[in-house]
């Protein structure tokens, strides 16, 4: 009985390393994809700023404001950008409410999977307060502001998606945000 047990025991242990190493295959094939999307109608496609960018485009604003919203996409390479809970806090800080309570209180966050991929979503409106290029030292100070941003977690590593710019316009281009974050894939 314990021989019949042992070699049951061997049996199972062999499976699990069979599967293991499957999945260590299909992991690293995985791993040379990248992810794949589709601009929504509408967007202006503009030259990345920086390296890390895989994709900048404008959303033009509507009549009442006087500036743009952004988009841009991010990629750092694996490991690197910092984690999901990181990002989103960062990003919620980057708004300031006006009554002085935290911007923590007033996001939206969600986490969906889309076509097979972990996406975490935070939505915040606010004064946009973020440091306009990093080590700059100088500051947005953009009241009526809405971000929307999103970490994209793909087997080469996560992707940051954030958009910003006037309530206005933000709301004219909410479906397609939300459009643009459905076209995501790796492939």
């Amino acid at each position: 009985m314990l021989k019949q047990l042992i070699i049951a025991l061997l049996v199972l242990c062999a499976g699990c390393q069979a599967q293991e190493g499957g999945s260590a295959q299909q992991t690293a094939a995985n791993t040379s994809g990248t992810l794949k999307f589709s601009a929504p109608a509408g967007w202006v496609e503009e030259k990345p700023g920086s390296s890390s960018r895989v994709a900048q485009y404008k959303l033009p604003r509507v009549a009442d404001d006087s500036e743009d919203a952004a988009a841009i996409l991010y990629f750092f390479g694996q490991g690197q950008g910092g984690g999901t809970a990181a990002n989103i806090e960062r990003w919620v800080n980057q708004m300031q409410q006006s009554d002085g309570s935290a911007s923590t209180n007033k996001a939206k966050q969600e986490t969906l999977t889309i076509n097979g991929l972990k996406v975490t979503t935070v939505e915040v409106t606010g004064t946009y307060t973020a440091e306009m290029s990093p080590g700059s030292g100088t500051f947005h100070n953009n009241p009526n502001y809405r971000l929307r941003a999103a970490v994209i977690e793909s087997p080469k590593g996560s992707y940051y998606l954030k958009v910003v710019g006037p309530d206005k316009t933000m709301a004219k281009w909410e479906g397609s945000v939300t459009d643009f974050l459905k076209s995501v894939e790796f492939k």
